[in-house]
């Protein structure tokens, strides 16, 4: 399978995912939940999202929890709105990079 075509897929269900995300009425999950990035096997079969927290530890555990318990609706919903042979089942994992890079900014500008 061409890698132009999964890079599309990827970006496709990455834009649906967060659409999907904002629609969920769990409270577990804070306004600042973003789709970071997703990763499709060359089967589509697996989808991989990264997702960003913001909030301390126990808001980014939960939200993490709440996503994983909404798996299913996120799946059946991608369904929909997606035209593949096959759905693929969503992994949750968190991402730090966008807080990381905040940090390193701090430290930046403290260093001048």
């Amino acid at each position: 399978m061409a890698t132009n075509r999964i890079n599309r897929i990827n970006e496709e269900v990455r834009r649906e995912l967060s659409d999907i995300l904002r629609e969920l009425k769990d409270p577990r999950i804070p306004v600042m939940t973003s789709v970071v990035s997703v990763s499709v096997t060359q089967d589509l079969r697996y989808a991989t999202v990264y997702v960003s927290v913001f909030g301390n530890e126990e808001v980014k555990k939960n939200a993490l929890a709440a996503l994983k318990n909404s798996a299913g609706y996120a799946r059946r919903e991608l369904g929909h709105r997606l035209n593949l042979r096959y759905t693929p089942e969503i992994i949750y994992k968190a991402d730090d990079s966008i807080e990381h890079g905040a940090r390193i900014n701090e430290l930046l500008k403290g260093g001048k």
